[in-house]
């Protein structure tokens, strides 16, 4: 009797150390998952600051630039399915990131082309409101790079820890979906730095 006891008791502890380790993993991947969504929260939170500046900064180039009314629509569409796109972004699904990746990518490119554009307007590269926007135009590009590399760290530390076995099992068991990373290519790069990098001098 002694030694079905002592077997008992072993089945009970490896049963409680199993479910202690199983609540320990998911309550782990909650937090990790939280993270991120977090994370990509500020992004968004830059994201908007970004989308609300761009109006004003359209209106100041509108009084200089009457002949480039394409230039303009050009970035008023791109604001538009930027932020259209980031309403509906999840972390969760690469779909929906991967339209925010290539909207943004678009704003970017009309920004930069916007920007080009003006050096060939004086007054405007001299205007007191348009020196102050594209300032705030570069802060806020800078804090979306910060955002943005928080939250792919977050991104990595979640994906790695649902990856890993045994923890896989409990991620698979309960849903818990990879996050997808922000990317930027190096062309998509290269067109937002030429958006918010170009100083009027």
């Amino acid at each position: 009797m002694k030694p079905l006891l002592i077997i008992l008791g072993i089945l009970a502890l490896v049963v409680v150390l199993f479910i202690m380790w199983a609540v320990g993993t998911f309550n782990s991947l909650v937090a990790l998952r939280n993270r991120v969504k977090n994370a990509f929260s500020q992004i968004d939170v830059q994201l908007k600051r970004r989308y609300d500046l761009i109006p004003n900064l359209i209106e100041v180039a509108k009084k200089f630039m009457s002949h480039e009314r394409e230039t303009l629509e050009a970035v008023t569409n791109a604001r538009n399915l930027a932020q259209s796109a980031a309403q509906s972004a999840d972390p969760t699904d690469p779909s929906s990131m991967q339209k925010l990746m290539s909207a943004e990518a678009g704003l970017g490119g009309a920004l930069g082309k916007l920007i080009a554009v003006s050096e060939n307007y004086p007054d405007l590269k001299s205007n007191q409101n348009m020196l102050q926007l594209q300032e705030e135009l570069t802060s806020t590009e800078n804090k979306v790079s910060f955002s943005r590399q928080a939250y792919n760290d977050a991104v990595l530390g979640y994906n790695n820890k649902r990856e890993s076995f045994p923890a896989s099992i409990i991620a698979t068991m309960k849903n818990f979906n990879p996050a997808t990373s922000y990317e930027v290519s190096d062309e998509e790069r290269e067109e937002v730095r030429k958006g918010v990098d170009v100083k009027f001098d």
